[in-house]
C-alpha cells in the first residue's frame, strides 16, 4: 500500500473530520416522530416526516500487502464520541507533534489510530509513523510496529459515521475467504479533510483506509 505524505496542516485538521462520529454505531434514522404529549393518538394520528437520505459511502475493497511503520502512539479515552475528535486533535498536533520535534524523526505516513470499543467510554490508540524510534520512550507513548502482513484494505469515501458498512464490508471478505483475523484493525486518515483555504471538502472525497490484517 502507498500512502500520501503527511499534509503540514493535519495535526489537527484531521481530528475535525475523521471521527467526529466514527465510533458511531452507523444506525440511520430514517423517519422522525412528532408527539405532542397533550394530545392523544387516536385524535391526532402521528406524523411522519421523511429525512432526505444520504448517498451510500464508496468502498473499494483492495487485497494487498502493508507498508512497514514504525508508529510512535498514544492510547486515549473519550467519555463521548463528540470527545474523540478533540482527543485526537491533541495528541496528533500537540503531544506527538512535540515528540517527533524533540527527538529529530520524521513523520513517514498519514494518521493512525486503533479503536477498542464501539460504546462509551471509547478507548482508543492513536499515532503517527516516523522514521525511527526515539531514544528514549516518554511515559505514555508506545511503539507499534507493522510489518509487511497480508492485508484487506477498505478505501473509504464519505462521511464517517457510515464507516462501520466498511468494517462489514471486511468481515464478510473474510467470511468469503475464508481467512481471520490476526490483529486489530486500524484506520488510516489519507486525505486532509480541509481544502488550502480551510473548507471542509466533500466527505465523498475524501479517502480513509480501514485495514484488517489475514491469514
Amino acid at each position: 500500500m502507498k500512502y500520501n505524505k503527511i499534509p503540514a496542516s493535519i495535526f489537527f485538521i484531521a481530528s475535525i473530520l475523521l471521527l467526529l462520529n466514527a465510533c458511531n454505531n452507523g444506525t440511520e434514522h430514517k423517519t422522525k416522530t412528532n408527539i405532542n404529549k397533550d394530545t392523544t393518538v387516536k385524535d391526532n394520528p402521528i406524523k411522519e416526516e421523511k429525512l432526505p437520505l444520504r448517498k451510500a459511502p464508496v468502498i473499494n475493497i483492495n487485497d494487498t500487502l502493508a507498508n512497514k511503520y514504525i508508529v510512535l502512539c498514544i492510547k486515549d479515552s473519550a467519555a463521548t464520541s463528540d470527545r474523540i475528535a478533540a482527543k485526537l486533535g491533541a495528541i496528533y498536533g500537540v503531544k506527538l507533534a512535540a515528540i517527533i520535534k524533540k527527538n529529530g524523526l520524521k513523520v513517514t505516513g498519514a494518521p493512525m489510530a486503533w479503536y477498542k470499543s464501539q460504546k462509551a467510554p471509547y478507548f482508543f490508540e492513536a499515532g503517527l509513523p516516523v522514521d525511527k524510534k526515539p531514544g528514549k520512550l516518554p511515559a505514555g507513548v508506545t511503539i507499534k510496529q507493522i510489518v509487511t502482513d497480508s492485508v484487506v484494505v477498505a478505501h473509504f469515501y464519505g462521511p464517517h459515521d457510515l464507516t462501520v458498512q466498511a468494517y462489514t464490508a471486511l468481515q464478510d471478505w473474510l467470511k468469503d475467504h475464508k481467512k481471520k483475523l490476526i490483529h486489530p484493525p486500524y484506520e488510516i486518515y489519507i486525505d486532509d479533510p480541509l481544502d488550502k483555504n480551510g473548507k471542509l471538502k466533500d466527505p465523498y472525497k475524501v479517502q480513509t483506509d480501514i485495514v484488517f490484517t489475514w491469514q
